[in-house]
Protein backbone atom coordinates (compact mmCIF):
# COMPACT_ATOMS: atom_id res chain seq x y z
CA UNK A 1 0.00 0.00 0.00
CA UNK A 2 1.31 3.39 -1.35
CA UNK A 3 0.90 6.13 1.93
CA UNK A 4 -1.35 9.11 0.67
CA UNK A 5 0.58 12.48 0.98
CA UNK A 6 0.55 14.35 4.37
CA UNK A 7 0.64 17.62 5.65
CA UNK A 8 3.86 17.81 6.25
CA UNK A 9 5.86 17.99 2.83
CA UNK A 10 7.82 14.74 2.16
CA UNK A 11 9.91 16.50 -0.62
CA UNK A 12 13.38 17.09 0.33
CA UNK A 13 13.84 20.91 1.51
CA UNK A 14 17.36 21.13 2.52
CA UNK A 15 17.67 23.03 5.48
CA UNK A 16 14.14 21.91 7.23
CA UNK A 17 15.52 19.39 10.06
CA UNK A 18 18.20 21.93 11.10
CA UNK A 19 15.56 24.48 11.70
CA UNK A 20 13.10 22.38 13.22
CA UNK A 21 16.36 20.90 15.45
CA UNK A 22 17.06 24.89 16.42
CA UNK A 23 13.82 25.80 17.92
CA UNK A 24 14.64 22.73 20.33
CA UNK A 25 17.82 23.62 21.23
CA UNK A 26 16.63 27.01 21.87
CA UNK A 27 14.20 25.98 24.29
CA UNK A 28 16.29 23.82 26.17
CA UNK A 29 19.23 25.95 26.81
CA UNK A 30 16.41 28.83 28.11
CA UNK A 31 15.88 26.53 30.64
CA UNK A 32 12.29 24.99 28.96
CA UNK A 33 12.05 21.44 29.68
CA UNK A 34 11.43 19.43 26.39
CA UNK A 35 11.51 15.68 26.98
CA UNK A 36 8.09 16.09 28.50
CA UNK A 37 6.78 13.43 25.92
CA UNK A 38 9.90 11.04 26.92
CA UNK A 39 8.87 11.73 30.40
CA UNK A 40 5.46 10.61 30.31
CA UNK A 41 6.48 7.16 28.15
CA UNK A 42 8.99 6.70 30.77
CA UNK A 43 6.39 6.10 33.37
CA UNK A 44 4.68 3.05 31.32
CA UNK A 45 8.35 1.44 31.97
CA UNK A 46 8.57 0.34 28.73
CA UNK A 47 11.80 -1.97 27.28
CA UNK A 48 11.28 -1.10 23.31
CA UNK A 49 9.50 1.81 22.15
CA UNK A 50 8.40 2.85 18.57
CA UNK A 51 8.63 6.87 18.00
CA UNK A 52 6.51 7.16 15.11
CA UNK A 53 7.08 10.55 13.30
CA UNK A 54 10.41 10.76 15.00
CA UNK A 55 11.67 14.09 13.48
CA UNK A 56 15.23 14.86 14.18
CA UNK A 57 14.78 12.20 17.25
CA UNK A 58 14.31 14.40 20.34
CA UNK A 59 12.29 11.72 21.79
CA UNK A 60 13.76 8.84 20.24
CA UNK A 61 17.65 10.35 21.50
CA UNK A 62 15.95 11.09 25.31
CA UNK A 63 14.53 7.54 25.75
CA UNK A 64 18.07 5.63 24.41
CA UNK A 65 19.73 7.74 26.68
CA UNK A 66 17.50 6.72 29.63
CA UNK A 67 18.21 3.00 28.74
CA UNK A 68 15.40 2.33 26.26
CA UNK A 69 15.64 0.36 23.05
CA UNK A 70 14.27 2.57 20.15
CA UNK A 71 13.31 2.79 16.81
CA UNK A 72 12.77 6.10 14.82
CA UNK A 73 10.56 6.66 11.87
CA UNK A 74 9.54 9.51 9.81
CA UNK A 75 9.08 10.46 6.25
CA UNK A 76 10.70 13.18 5.75
CA UNK A 77 14.33 12.00 5.23
CA UNK A 78 15.90 15.75 6.41
CA UNK A 79 14.49 15.34 9.63
CA UNK A 80 16.21 11.84 9.99
CA UNK A 81 19.57 13.14 8.48
CA UNK A 82 19.68 15.28 11.75
CA UNK A 83 18.60 12.12 13.98
CA UNK A 84 21.02 10.27 12.19
CA UNK A 85 23.90 12.40 13.06
CA UNK A 86 23.18 13.12 16.23
CA UNK A 87 22.63 9.64 17.43
CA UNK A 88 24.54 7.02 14.83
CA UNK A 89 23.85 4.01 16.76
CA UNK A 90 19.92 4.58 16.84
CA UNK A 91 17.93 2.39 14.22
CA UNK A 92 15.88 5.39 12.17
CA UNK A 93 14.04 4.10 9.07
CA UNK A 94 12.40 6.24 6.67
CA UNK A 95 8.96 5.44 6.14
CA UNK A 96 5.44 6.78 6.45
CA UNK A 97 3.38 6.00 9.38
CA UNK A 98 0.59 5.29 7.53
CA UNK A 99 2.07 1.80 5.85
CA UNK A 100 5.14 1.40 7.52
CA UNK A 101 6.01 -2.14 9.24
CA UNK A 102 9.51 -2.36 11.41
CA UNK A 103 7.88 -5.58 13.59
CA UNK A 104 6.05 -5.89 16.43
CA UNK A 105 6.69 -6.02 20.16
CA UNK A 106 7.03 -2.66 20.91
CA UNK A 107 5.84 -1.94 24.63
CA UNK A 108 4.99 1.44 23.61
CA UNK A 109 4.41 3.05 20.36
CA UNK A 110 4.35 7.02 20.66
CA UNK A 111 3.51 9.86 18.00
CA UNK A 112 4.66 12.99 20.23
CA UNK A 113 4.25 16.10 19.31
CA UNK A 114 2.30 17.09 16.43
CA UNK A 115 2.45 14.03 14.19
CA UNK A 116 -1.48 13.29 13.62
CA UNK A 117 -2.65 16.53 13.14
CA UNK A 118 0.05 16.35 10.33
CA UNK A 119 -1.22 12.92 8.43
CA UNK A 120 -3.91 13.74 5.08
CA UNK A 121 -6.99 14.32 6.45
CA UNK A 122 -9.41 10.88 6.55
CA UNK A 123 -6.58 8.35 6.98
CA UNK A 124 -6.04 9.26 11.16
CA UNK A 125 -8.15 5.62 11.90
CA UNK A 126 -5.86 4.17 8.88
CA UNK A 127 -2.52 5.64 10.82
CA UNK A 128 -3.81 4.36 14.51
CA UNK A 129 -4.66 0.86 13.08
CA UNK A 130 -1.23 0.47 11.32
CA UNK A 131 0.62 1.84 14.51
CA UNK A 132 -1.40 -0.50 17.17
CA UNK A 133 -0.29 -3.66 15.09
CA UNK A 134 3.40 -2.94 16.39
CA UNK A 135 2.19 -2.26 19.66
CA UNK A 136 3.24 -5.85 21.94
CA UNK A 137 0.73 -7.25 24.08
CA UNK A 138 -0.05 -5.05 27.18
CA UNK A 139 1.72 -2.34 25.48
CA UNK A 140 0.58 1.58 24.81
CA UNK A 141 0.02 3.59 21.88
CA UNK A 142 0.71 7.21 22.84
CA UNK A 143 -0.24 10.18 21.28
CA UNK A 144 0.24 14.29 21.73
CA UNK A 145 -0.57 16.95 20.01
CA UNK A 146 -1.49 20.87 20.53
CA UNK A 147 -4.87 22.37 19.55
CA UNK A 148 -5.35 25.81 18.13
CA UNK A 149 -3.02 26.05 15.31
CA UNK A 150 -5.60 25.63 12.56
CA UNK A 151 -4.68 21.70 11.53
CA UNK A 152 -8.29 21.10 12.50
Amino acid sequence: MTAPPSRWHAERVDGRGESYDTKWEQLAAAGASVHGEADFVCLLAPRRVLDAGCGTGRVAIELARRGIDVVGVDLDSTMLDVARRKAPDLTWVEGSVHDIDVGTGFDVVVTAGNVMIFVQPGTEAAVVANLAQHVAPGGHLVSGFQLGHGYG
